[in-house]
């Protein structure tokens, strides 16, 4: 069970932060992603971070304005969101994986486990 959570509407420029929290088990050995996913449009990759070595992937529109951690104690991974543009406005989802190889961490058919998602609204 992952549970997201951090959506809001905000305005051009602003900032948000979104949760993805565990309950039953933990992320380790896991690779977390962030998708997006646009009224008509594919879910595509956002940002993704594997659990154990920290290593962090980013789709090129992302790089420098969002980032993606994770908190061992809290079992927890954040997407910071920066800079907001309205092309950012989706639903974001949470997913996770086990054993995805670095050429599959774009794909989100490569994990298994996915949360409710959660509405980025970006608009003036």
């Amino acid at each position: 069970q992952l549970q997201a959570c951090g959506g809001g509407t905000v305005q051009p420029g602003d900032s948000l932060r979104l949760s993805c929290a565990t309950s039953g088990r933990t992320f380790s050995a896991y690779t977390v992603g962030w998708f997006r996913q646009a009224p008509g449009k594919e879910r595509d990759f956002v940002a993704a971070i594997r659990w154990s070595s920290r290593t962090t992937y980013y789709e090129d529109s992302v790089k420098g304005r969002f980032t993606i951690s994770r908190d061992n104690a809290e079992n927890t991974v954040y997407l910071q969101l920066n800079s907001l543009k309205p092309e950012d406005t989706a639903v974001y989802y949470c997913a996770a994986g086990r054993g995805i190889i670095t050429s599959a961490t774009y794909n989100h058919r490569s994990y298994a486990a996915w949360g409710q998602g959660t509405q980025v609204t970006v608009s003036s």
